[in-house]
């Protein structure tokens, strides 16, 4: 990107940087120690109620309606019983703690470099760019206070930002007027994702599947094999658009030297890290590639 030209496609770049440092979360065996420590049980209890937490100990609809991805009896099982063994702030804790623990294994003294605390700095300008409103997740992260030490203020943005973008996708994927297992499927079609996720991952029901296919062919979005059409792909790719341009008032705010010097720091410290079973699910499943 060049110092005042911007083009949404930017937003796809950050997104990624910003998704890589900010996942870590998920996989860390320090966080899931911490979170079974606070009385999590299990991966997906410890996932929904770590990501919902900030907002307080809300029941299933309203994970529901803010991780749309995900099948409903997948969030029965971890909501609300996550309340009954812990609490929204016992659970932010232990995700704290976790990260602090984690991201002092890997980054050693260099958790206090100038590098560090750069793009601390920068990713906290970037997260003050966002707009709150229709944005949930990201409004209840927000909400809280800013680490002081770089490595979890660099990750706490890295959060921020990484839920201010799934706001905008949500946003986007309601314009197209799709339902939470319509998304899904209608993104494995288009090669967005491994067939393996609808029921694994997502874990939505056959009858569920096979209703989204339904609604995807009478909009003309798959054929009757179940492959995306045209129109489908152009559908999908107008989903990705306006979650680019939603995030893109962010990036132009930061500025593109930022903007750019933020991606350069991001990607260093990813570069030592697992991979990323969403960015890089090739790896995980060839077959489906």
């Amino acid at each position: 990107m060049t110092e005042n030209s911007f083009d949404h496609s930017i937003s796809r770049v950050m997104w990624e940087a910003v998704e890589r440092f900010h996942s870590l979360s998920y996989v860390a065996p320090e966080v899931r120690a911490e979170g079974r420590d606070a009385g999590l049980k299990g991966f997906w209890m410890n996932y929904f109620a770590t990501r919902i937490a900030p907002v307080g100990p809300v029941g299933p609809d309203v994970v529901q309606s803010t991780f749309f991805y995900y099948g409903p009896e997948r969030i029965r099982r971890a909501i609300p019983d996550a309340w009954r063994f812990s609490s929204p702030d016992a659970v932010l804790d232990a995700r704290y703690r976790g990260m602090n623990a984690s991201l002092r294994s890997i980054y050693g003294d260099g958790i206090h470099s100038d590098d560090m605390i750069e793009a601390a700095s920068l990713i906290r300008e970037a997260a003050e760019g966002c707009v709150s409103i229709g944005r949930l997740l990201y409004t209840g992260w927000a909400s809280l206070e800013w680490p002081t030490e770089p490595h979890l203020a660099l990750w706490h943005g890295s959060t921020l930002l990484r839920e201010y973008r799934s706001g905008n996708h949500l946003i986007a994927v309601s314009a197209e007027g799709l339902d939470g297992c319509e998304a899904v499927v209608s993104h494995v079609t288009v090669g967005g994702a491994p067939r393996e996720w609808i029921r694994d991952e997502a874990a939505w029901s056959e009858a569920d599947v096979q209703a989204a296919l339904a609604s995807l062919r009478r909009r003309g979005w798959v054929d009757a094999t179940g492959t995306a059409t045209a129109e489908g792909i152009q559908g999908r790719e107008r989903i990705e658009t306006v979650t680019d341009r939603l995030d893109l008032p962010v990036w132009e705010r930061l500025g593109s030297a930022k903007g750019r010097r933020l991606f350069e720091l991001l990607a260093r410290f990813a570069s030592i890290l697992p991979p990323d079973d969403q960015l890089d699910w090739r790896e995980y499943y060839p077959a489906s590639s």
